[in-house]
């Protein structure tokens, strides 16, 4: 049986004025891999010099031989790599295969968990960095705060700091001040009642070794003093959480250490909202997880500048302090550090004077992020108004008729595998999704020319994808999907059925940005469908994309609703939401005048979005798939660049 050989993961190289360094992303992939003593990988430190010489061992900013010892690490050059890395951004893991790349901080991070774990099952403190039920940093940045915080907000606010020139008055980053307040918030575990119960217990036996303690005559303050026995077992009631936090990382359920399961009547006949509160100890709250193994070569190298150190700006940051000081008490940590040329320090902060209090994070200074992502829109009243006020200045949803509306693919004669049949699928739901997929292939292959290149965003199973790469063989078909079971799911039937001209991409969609012809996408949720339209707008595409969920649809950091200059200047962020509200009711089972409301909000959601794009240069129509009962979700934006033939810059 054939070896297979490792996969390859790529991390990128810095260079400034010659001198190479390694970005704070990297280091938290190097730090993980030390933490897991993981060897699965080929080690590519990327460099943009186009001299890079593969047999070198830097020593210009960084020295690679610091991990050498353990790891396979050699530097390539951008132009050397596969051309599938090469379209997204780094850290990337490149599968067995050359066709499965996952791509993005925290993807490439949980994948070397889960190798770790394969290789070595007993390895619990790497499977617990996963968190309660496996999800920790699995959401995208777009939807997930901490994700943001971990992959965008701290690396680079840190980064753009160490590029500054030494300033010992400069303000903290709003990054980091964000964190410190997140470190201050309750403590919430899915075990939480547990182990406040356990806790009160503890502070119980305390109080009471305390009252039995004999006196000591020799104590001028006539305080109780504890006999050996009594002197473990106080300290044992001390320190519950970084007890329960350690033992997590040791046991196999990742249960507390050994407490009571059934509690004196006392303990149980307290209510919980008079438990005592558990102790903020790591990122997240209770347990040490990804998290802080992404954060702390961040904090690192923030607190270690020269001018930090000793400095009032400390202060501001107790509580960071205290996580980056308990961080190292975590077994494992100290010897990843070494291991990576990480120094960890034991830098206090000083006390601020009665005149410098610490500095309160602002809202409007610290997580604007939050703020506009969680903004609750109240609304009073229906669609009504708002679709009347659009009427009245000459704005109606229209619909574009659809060129080919019985156009059907050879369902019968094409192989099982790129039916849309897999799994649990009921044959009703089975043949919704085949009239769905007949309507974006008949209009990606109106588009697709010879040699062109088609990205499936959202793609999931593949539905879309891999039936484009069987209808389309002399193209290039790129799955992009943040879910890796469903990309497996995909890898699987491309190989059942042999398909050379597709690649799959774990990875958030933002995170691809190698070249393409055309985009689709089959019902992407909320802002996704703007994500993915945006995508293509920037690489001059042609896109053809079903919306889907437009009541997910607010503002983001990246976008910002209404999108067209047309209905920016009629209607309120407010009044927009309630379209968007409104084009959800579109359900079947809903009375026939609330469908078809929720149709017209659905038309004029989308009108806005065709009109913005067609501001940039595009031609877009807005039709509905056929038949119209195929999905509630039935609208369908077909977009061609008016420069370029197939909707793509000429360059």
């Amino acid at each position: 049986m054939q070896e297979h050989q490792p996969e390859c993961l790529y991390l990128e190289l810095s260079s400034h004025n010659y001198q190479h360094s390694l970005p704070l992303h990297t280091s938290s992939a190097l730090f993980l891999l030390s933490y897991c003593e993981c060897t699965s990988f080929k080690v590519f430190l990327v460099s943009a010099k186009p001299d890079t010489d593969n047999s070198q061992s830097w020593s210009e900013g960084v020295c690679i031989s610091t991990y050498q010892h353990s790891l396979d690490v050699s530097v390539v050059c951008v132009k050397d790599l596969p051309a599938l890395v090469r379209g997204c951004r780094l850290p990337a893991v490149l599968g067995e295969t050359g066709r499965y790349c996952r791509a993005g901080l925290a993807v490439v991070l949980r994948h070397i968990i889960n190798r770790t774990c394969e290789a070595d099952p007993s390895r619990m403190d790497a499977l617990s960095l996963l968190g309660f039920k496996k999800t920790c940093l699995k959401a995208c940045a777009e939807v997930s705060q901490w994700t943001r915080l971990c992959e965008l907000s701290i690396p680079s606010a840190v980064e753009a700091h160490l590029q500054q020139p030494t300033n010992p008055t400069q303000h903290l980053p709003p990054a980091l001040l964000s964190l410190e307040r997140r470190l201050g918030e309750p403590v919430k575990v899915h075990n939480d009642d547990k182990i406040r119960r356990q806790k009160l217990q503890d502070q119980q036996k305390k109080k009471n070794i305390q009252k039995t303690a004999s006196l000591d005559p020799r104590d001028p303050q006539g305080g109780p003093v504890m006999d050996d026995a009594q002197l473990q077992e106080f300290h044992s009631a001390n320190g519950l959480e970084l007890r329960a936090a350690l033992a997590k990382l040791s046991v196999s359920d990742g249960a507390v250490p050994p407490t009571t399961t059934r509690w004196c009547s006392d303990i149980r006949k307290v209510k919980t909202t008079v438990l005592p509160p558990l102790e903020h100890l790591f990122a997240e709250g209770l347990y040490f997880t990804l998290t802080d193994v992404v954060l702390l070569p961040c904090v690192h190298q923030y607190l270690v500048r020269p001018y930090i150190v000793g400095s009032a700006v400390l202060s501001q940051l107790p509580l960071l302090m205290r996580w980056y000081h308990r961080v190292q008490e975590v077994p494992g940590v100290l010897r990843a550090a070494e291991a990576c040329g990480m120094i960890l320090s034991s830098i206090q902060a000083p006390a601020a004077g009665p005149s410098t209090p610490a500095e309160e994070p602002q809202p409007s200074q610290v997580d604007k992020e939050s703020l506009v992502m969680t903004k609750e829109v109240h609304f009073v009243g229906g669609p009504r108004p708002t679709m009347t006020k659009l009427k009245e200045c000459g704005v109606e949803a229209v619909f574009s008729p659809h060129p080919c509306p019985s156009w059907t693919l050879p369902w019968d004669s094409l192989p099982a595998a790129v039916n849309p049949t897999e799994g649990k699928m009921s044959d009703v739901r089975a043949a919704r999704k085949r009239q769905q997929l007949n309507n974006l292939v008949a209009m990606v292959t109106e588009l697709a020319r010879p040699g062109q290149t088609v990205v499936d965003f959202c793609s999931g199973g593949g539905h879309v994808g891999i039936v484009l790469a069987h209808a389309l063989p002399d193209c290039e078909v790129i799955l992009i999907e943040n879910k890796e079971e469903s990309l497996q799911r995909a890898e699987q039937r491309c190989a059942e059925l042999g398909l050379t001209n597709i690649g799959l991409i774990q990875a958030n969609l933002d995170y691809f940005t190698g070249p393409f012809h055309i985009g689709v996408a089959l019902h992407a949720c909320g802002v996704a469908t703007d994500m993915v339209m945006e995508q293509c707008v920037q690489a001059g595409a042609g896109f053809v994309v079903s919306p889907c969920c437009y009541g997910f649809i607010q503002n983001t950091l990246k976008f910002t609703f209404p999108r067209s200059k047309m209905f920016l200047e009629t209607l309120s962020y407010k009044e927009h939401m309630i379209l968007c509200r409104f084009a959800d009711q579109t359900a079947v089972q809903l009375p026939p005048e609330r469908r078809l409301i929720g149709k017209q909000c659905m038309g004029l959601v989308d009108l806005d979005r065709a009109r913005a794009a067609e501001s940039r240069g595009y031609s877009v129509r807005v039709m509905t798939m056929e038949p119209d009962s195929c999905s509630p979700k039935n609208n369908m934006l077909v977009g061609v660049a008016r420069h370029g033939p197939g909707g793509y810059h000429d360059t």
